[in-house]
């Protein structure tokens, strides 16, 4: 398929984009800086723009077949909530359909599945910007009257990719590690331009 990801220099997006290719999609990473890319694929094709640019996103978007979304902005807000709802009028704007977008384990009803220490430690005070963003960015995708998919990692680990872990799982579901590895998410991300089972849903990954 013809794939565009954001947050193509990120630290799941890298993964994306080299899985991608892997897999022989037409990869277009979307970046802000050229030179974060070290990545060399025929397959492979550099757009330079700013997500927070409707212009440029749109112009990126066309004519692609999916989309797949993981960017971030660290502990900050905005980014994650504005670039997705940029991409979203894009992709309407377009008549691109399938979106893969990478949100957090905690999200919405997915809360329940965090301990104490994700709730309210984490997520209640040193990242709390950011989790309302993912929220919010969350809000404008199922809004939205695309074929989408909204993915809730649990922590990243560094890890190999291993493709043995718990997605989908109910919001009442505990016990979970509440780790994955970025390369695992990637392949999750992946693996969804291809499955429908989760088609307008919002499914977990964890160990």
């Amino acid at each position: 398929m013809k794939v565009l990801v954001f947050g193509a220099t990120g630290s799941v997006g890298r993964h994306v984009v080299e899985q991608g290719l892997a897999r022989g999609h037409e990869v277009t990473a979307f970046v802000r800086d050229s030179s974060g890319v070290d990545v060399e694929h025929g397959g492979l094709t550099v757009f330079r723009g700013d997500v927070l640019d409707g212009a440029s996103v749109e112009r990126a978007v066309r004519d692609q077949e999916a989309v797949l979304c993981s960017i971030g902005a660290g502990r900050k807000g905005r980014v994650r909530s504005e670039g997705t709802r940029n991409i979203v009028r894009a992709m309407e704007e377009t008549g691109v359909r399938r979106l893969v977008c990478q949100t957090t384990l905690g999200a919405g009803e997915s809360r329940g599945n965090l301990d104490f220490f994700w709730k309210h430690v984490m997520f209640g005070l040193l990242l709390r910007d950011a989790f309302a963003d993912h929220e919010q960015q969350e809000v404008y995708v199922r809004e939205s009257t695309l074929d989408w998919t909204i993915v809730r990692p649990a922590a990243f680990t560094d890890g190999e990719r291993t493709g043995e872990y718990r997605h989908g799982f109910p919001s009442t579901k505990k016990g979970l590690k509440l780790k994955i590895s970025r390369a695992d998410v990637a392949g999750f991300m992946l693996d969804q331009l291809t499955d429908g089972t989760h088609l307008r849903q919002t499914p977990g990954l964890s160990y």
